[in-house]
């Protein structure tokens, strides 16, 4: 790799380390003064150059790093992290300290078919006709979701992933998401 890029990729990579640390420690203990959110946001773009540039002029002894196993162990964990903050399960908390997914579900679960038909764009009937095929009896369209659950031995999440999901509990992404 040419030495120029070596001579000023780790000084770029430190200096946007230095601004990206100092600024996300102001965010984490709510110090928000002057331009600190914008200037940790868009200048943590300096960082993932200035860290691409710097493994790139030091390549060779990157990738020594994946022949020894503390490396690999550090990297690893990073890389689990990484995906489960991807997660929902870990996503914004409402005020009252609930995860937002895990407050809808449990707001789902507990709302009449009539409610949840509102919320799925559907009527109470279809949503009645999709249960039943799936052999989930339910006996009132004005129960709740966990009562449906309980009159027939299943578990309310398992119900509200039949409604919302492909029939399989599985989830529909490619549904009207407005």
């Amino acid at each position: 790799m040419n030495s120029s890029i070596k001579t000023w990729a780790t000084p770029l990579a430190i200096g946007s380390f230095i601004i990206s640390a100092v600024t996300g420690l102001l965010i984490f203990f709510d110090i928000e003064m002057g331009a600190v959110e914008p200037v940790h946001k868009w200048l943590g773009w300096l960082l993932v150059g200035g860290v691409a540039l710097h493994l790139l002029a030091n390549w060779k002894a990157f990738t020594g790093y994946f022949s020894r196993k503390p490396a690999l162990v550090i990297i690893g964990v990073a890389a689990l992290v990484t995906v489960s903050s991807l997660l929902p399960v870990f996503g914004e908390k409402e005020e009252g300290g609930k995860h937002t997914v895990m407050a809808a579900a449990v707001a789902l679960e507990s709302s009449s078919l009539e409610t949840v038909a509102l919320v799925a764009k559907k009527t109470p009937e279809e949503l009645a006709g999709l249960l039943s095929a799936k052999g989930i009896s339910a006996v009132d369209k004005s129960m709740t979701l966990k009562e449906i659950a309980a009159r027939n031995g299943k578990e309310s999440r398992a119900v509200l992933a039949l409604l919302f999901g492909d029939g399989d509990g599985k989830s529909d992404r490619d549904g009207d998401r407005d």
